[in-house]
């Protein structure tokens, strides 16, 4: 993922080492260097994102990361960089992947959303993580990669060539940022301003604004709009098995892999049942997983925590079939990684359990 980021043109990332994410940040530490980039070793959270936040202002691609715990203490950070338009990537390498309500939710303030991304192996968080990086500056809008322990923890062969330059290039195109504070325009009266409060300045040369209204509220309600646009067109997700079946598994991130797997077993085994992964945690795919869950007997939920993507899975179903969970709380003793539920031999039993008890019912 560190050498995916560096072939996005990535330059510069801050972060505080903790289990499982301290693997990141020691491949960046080496590998930014290579290429004239810098990694630093804060002295905590706050500061990483702090030393992200002045390199994202001057218009460099940069990141951060850390475990859900440490990504706690960003949060205030998290909105501000938001509101301020700014296009960060964050890589949440989590503890039990049960930080879905705080990659998707944040414990900010304000109207704000990070774009969530959730890669199933390494395979495809190489993919991802260039595809966050130009998402971020698309919208200028954070993005965020939620792995786990796993991810930071599984050894693949992979390519790691960029996929963001055109053919021939030597690395990716990168965006013109006439927002970027440069130096260039000290003195001028054309200096910028990178805010969550706006980057105009304000005063009575200003814009025109619709009556009663202020630029802080024009600016706000311009990122409001933006979201908006972001949900319409970025969702993305990844489905199987779907035609006929009478039962639809809905999962995300590297226990997706350990369901589709389940789901292939059983579908050849002749149990009418398919499967569900947002790739992109927000924008939430609602009309796939809505469209998946018609007609269907039952949709269940399986992810490594007391059920947190499970309300975005009812809200996208809205009555269409009684949606179950079918996850739960596990890890192992050190409260860091891989706990007995993430196993295809249970997974097949909760989901044959809920199919005959169906069954039964009908």
């Amino acid at each position: 993922m560190a050498e995916a980021a560096v072939a996005s043109g990535c330059r510069f990332f801050a972060g505080y080492p903790m289990t499982p994410f301290t693997e990141i940040l020691e491949h960046f530490a080496r590998k930014l260097p290579e290429v004239g980039g810098v990694c630093i070793n804060a002295e905590s959270e706050l500061e990483a994102v702090g030393m992200a936040w002045g390199a994202l202002a001057t218009g460099a691609r940069a990141a951060t990361g850390s475990t859900g715990q440490g990504l706690a203490l960003m949060q205030e950070s998290f909105s501000e960089i938001t509101l301020a338009e700014l296009p960060l990537v964050i890589f949440d390498m989590a503890r039990g992947q049960g930080d879905y309500f705080q990659a998707t939710r944040g414990g900010g303030h304000g109207d704000y959303r990070h774009i969530v991304l959730s890669p199933i192996d390494i395979k495809e968080a190489v993919v991802l993580t260039q595809l966050a990086f130009e998402l971020a500056d698309k919208w200028r809008n954070p993005a965020l990669i939620l792995g786990d322990y796993l991810l930071a923890h599984t050894s693949e062969a992979v390519d790691v060539a960029s996929l963001t330059g055109p053919a021939g290039s030597s690395g990716p195109v990168k965006p013109v940022k006439d927002w970027a504070l440069d130096g260039s325009l000290g003195g001028t009266g054309r200096s910028r301003i990178v805010s969550s409060l706006g980057i105009a300045k304000v005063s009575p040369s200003g814009p025109v604004l619709p009556p009663g209204s202020t630029a802080i509220e024009a600016h706000l309600n311009a990122i409001s709009s933006k979201l908006r646009r972001i949900e319409a067109s970025e969702a993305r997700v990844e489905a199987g098995w779907l035609e006929g079946a009478d039962h639809v598994v809905v999962a995300f991130g590297t226990v997706a892999k350990f369901v589709r797997y389940v789901v292939a077993q059983l579908r050849a085994e002749g149990v009418a049942i398919g499967y569900v992964r947002p790739v992109t945690l927000w924008p939430f795919p609602y009309g796939a997983v809505a469209e998946a869950a018609t007609d269907k007997k039952t949709v269940m939920v399986f992810e490594i925590n007391a059920g947190q993507m499970i309300d975005d899975v009812r809200i996208a179903v809205a009555g269409r079939a009684p949606v179950m969970p079918i996850g739960g709380i596990s890890t192992d003793g050190s409260g860091f990684g891989v706990g007995a539920l993430l196993d295809v031999d249970i997974i097949r039993g909760r989901i044959e359990q809920v199919v005959h008890d169906q069954e039964v019912v009908a």
